[in-house]
C-alpha cells in the first residue's frame, strides 16, 4: 500500500481555497519522495491571517495551475493508498472541497491522522501540534511550508513505527487501536469551474470593453511603513483609470508602494476588508492597459 503524507495551505477561511500542497511518500521505513506545488485558488482573496502563517501572496500564485491541474498528477495514488495528515480532518476537507469546487467527484480516501498518533505515542502537556511534536523528536523542518509540513508528518509516523515496534505505517492502526478512516466517494458532480477575476475569460471580456461590476469608485485603506493609515482610490480620468494614494509620494503624483502592492495583489498592508476588490481593481487596470 502506498503511504503518502499530505499537507495543504489555504488562502482564506474557505476549505476550497488551497494555495499550496505538499506530499511525502514513505516506503521501506523512510521518506523516499517529496513534492510541493503552489496552487492558484478559485479567487485570489488572501486573508491577512493566512498570509502571516504561510507567507504566500496572491502574486505568488496568480500564474500557477489551479487545483484540478495540480492534483491530477497525485490523485490516483492518493485514492488508492493511505494518506497521512496532521489534523487530517482539515487536509481531507480541503482535498474534497477543492475537488468538488472544480466539478471533480471526490473518490474514496483512506487516512490516518498523525495528530491522533502523536497523542497516543508521544503525549506531552504542551500538546501535539506538528511543530511541537517535531521539536520533541528532533525533526528539523520549516513549519507552514506545505512540502516541509508533509515531510514532518511522515517523519512523525515513522518515529511512531519505531517506538511501537509496528512493522510499517499501516500496522500502526492495529498497534494503537486507531482505525484507518475511509471517507466514501462523493456524489456525482456536473458543475463548471468557478469563474475567477483575472482569468483569461475575464481579461478577454474586459479587453473587449466591458467594465467589471462595481469597479468605479473603488476605495482601499492601507497601512504605511510607520503605521499611518492611507487611502487609495480608483478614479476615472480623461486618460483612463488612475490610482490616487494619500501618502506623501502619492500626493506628488508618484506611483507609491501602496499602489504597486495592490496592483500586484499583495494585501499584506490592506486595512479595509474589501479583499475581493483588489482583483476587481487589477482586472480594471489590466483592461485599461490592453485598451
Amino acid at each position: 500500500m502506498t503511504v503518502i503524507a499530505l499537507d495543504f495551505e489555504t488562502a482564506n477561511e474557505r476549505r476550497d481555497s488551497a494555495c499550496a500542497v505538499g506530499l511525502a511518500w514513505i516506503a521501506g521505513g523512510r521518506v523516499v519522495r517529496r513534492e510541493s506545488r503552489l496552487i492558484r485558488p478559485p479567487e485570489l482573496r488572501f486573508s491577512p491571517g493566512n498570509i502571516r502563517v504561510h507567507g504566500i501572496l496572491p502574486a505568488d500564485v496568480r500564474n500557477q495551475p489551479d487545483f484540478s491541474a495540480v492534483m491530477a498528477e497525485f490523485l490516483p495514488e492518493l485514492a488508492s493508498g493511505l494518506i497521512l495528515a496532521h489534523n487530517a480532518g482539515f487536509d481531507l476537507g480541503v482535498l474534497r472541497a477543492s475537488l468538488a469546487a472544480y466539478g471533480v467527484r471526490p473518490p474514496a480516501f483512506s487516512y490516518l491522522c498523525t495528530l491522533q498518533i502523536a497523542r497516543r505515542v508521544f503525549p506531552a502537556e504542551e500538546g501535539c501540534g506538528l511543530g511541537k511534536v517535531a521539536a520533541r523528536l528532533g525533526i528539523r523542518f520549516e513549519h507552514h511550508d506545505a512540502g516541509e509540513d508533509a515531510y514532518a508528518c511522515a517523519e512523525i509516523a515513522l518515529a511512531a513505527v519505531r517506538e511501537t515496534g509496528a512493522p510499517d505505517v499501516p500496522a500502526l492502526s492495529r498497534a494503537l487501536h486507531l482505525p484507518i478512516t475511509t471517507v466514501p466517494a462523493g456524489p456525482d458532480l456536473a458543475m463548471p469551474p468557478r469563474s475567477r477575476p483575472g482569468s483569461l475569460t475575464e481579461r478577454a471580456r474586459l479587453a473587449a470593453g466591458a467594465r467589471p461590476a462595481s469597479s468605479a469608485g473603488l476605495h482601499f485603506a492601507v497601512r504605511g511603513s510607520s503605521g499611518n493609515r492611507y487611502a487609495v482610490t480608483l478614479e476615472d480620468r480623461t486618460g483612463g483609470p488612475h490610482l490616487r494614494c494619500t501618502c506623501m509620494a502619492g500626493r506628488y503624483g508618484t506611483r507609491c508602494r501602496h499602489v504597486k502592492a495592490l496592483l500586484a495583489g499583495d494585501i499584506t498592508d490592506l486595512l479595509s476588508s474589501n479583499h475581493d476588490d483588489v482583483e476587481v481593481l487589477r482586472a480594471r487596470m489590466t483592461a485599461a492597459s490592453v485598451g
